[in-house]
């Protein structure tokens, strides 16, 4: 997750493999930076990946939790703990998720 110390410098949003990272107020995708093309929410629902969802802040960058793996399969470490100035990229708690979920949703998202 994003604190709200963030800075808004925009560092952590390249660093992303699975372009889980975006700018407050700026509406994202399933696609983008994957190769989902339709994603079954928890609900049952079927969405098109390439559908606009609303933005998570409006203020400071967020991190879409659902497409956040912590970069488990690419990287040794979060990519985004690693380049921010202020340390405000860190761990949800409300969010824990084993390495194997993280490696799975990796597998999912782009399809490796």
């Amino acid at each position: 997750m994003i604190t709200d110390e963030c800075i808004n410098c925009g560092a952590c949003e390249p660093e992303c493999p699975n372009t889980a990272i975006y700018e407050g107020g700026i509406e994202w995708t399933w696609a983008g930076g994957t190769a989902l093309k339709e994603v079954t929410l928890p609900d049952g629902s079927v969405v098109d990946a390439t559908e606009k969802q609303e933005p998570v802040s409006d203020e400071f960058y967020y991190i879409v939790t659902d497409k956040c793996t912590e970069c488990t399969g690419f990287h040794e470490e979060p990519q985004c703990a690693a380049v921010c100035p202020v340390d405000c990229c860190v761990d949800d708690p409300d969010h824990r998720e084993t390495e194997e979920a993280l490696l799975a949703k990796k597998v999912y998202m782009h399809g490796e």
